[in-house]
């Protein structure tokens, strides 16, 4: 009877687990980092980050959803200068295109040896183009924090032409491969 009564457990279990709710988190700018990387003259990386961003995702057992938007004036390559000219038309625009949105359109998630990974499949808009984008969400953690709210985390790295988004200026002497690397934290809404 036991045996049977653990089973039934097991299976009421399972299925409430599947039932469960979206959890919906809010981006934490504080522990975004927001990082890309391009070849300058062949020779080198030059890297930058992007300081202001908002988003929010919500996980569920089968998916979910991801947003984000980057403020493109916020590009920072520890050089003032170089800065200004990013901003500018040959690059961002920021002027006229203030901002670099990500939203999904559909998300499924799979089990590998190291945890979850979530395939995210949606639209970026750059500098006023909007193209689809699939990216591979790795999860790197859930759970309570010790600030009291509850968190997860993710990091994604992915690769994209500039010339894609309209982005020409300064090529060849500028790589138009750019590298992005995204890690991020979410804080569980209504946790606290």
């Amino acid at each position: 009877m036991k045996p049977l009564i653990a089973a039934g457990a097991l299976l009421l279990a399972t299925v409430f687990a599947a039932a469960a709710p979206a959890a919906d988190f809010a981006l934490d700018p504080s522990h975004t980092s927001i990082v890309f990387g391009v070849k300058h003259l062949s020779y080198s990386y030059t890297y930058g980050r992007f300081n202001k961003m908002s988003g929010s995702f919500s996980l569920e057992p089968d998916g979910g959803a991801f947003a984000l938007t980057i403020d493109a004036a916020s590009v920072d390559t520890n050089d003032p200068k170089r800065d200004d000219h990013l901003r500018g038309p040959d690059f961002f625009n920021a002027a006229q295109f203030p901002a670099i949105t990500f939203k999904s359109d559909k998300v499924t998630v799979k089990q590998d040896k190291d945890g979850e990974v979530y395939t995210v499949v949606g639209k970026l808009t750059l500098h006023g183009e909007t193209r689809p984008l699939t990216l591979e969400l790795r999860k790197l953690g859930e759970g309570d924090s010790p600030f009291g709210d509850y968190r997860a985390g993710f990091l994604v790295q992915t690769k994209l032409l500039r010339s894609d988004f309209g982005m020409k200026g300064m090529t060849p002497a500028i790589g138009d491969e750019v590298l992005i690397t995204i890690s991020f934290e979410g804080v569980r809404k209504g946790a606290q």
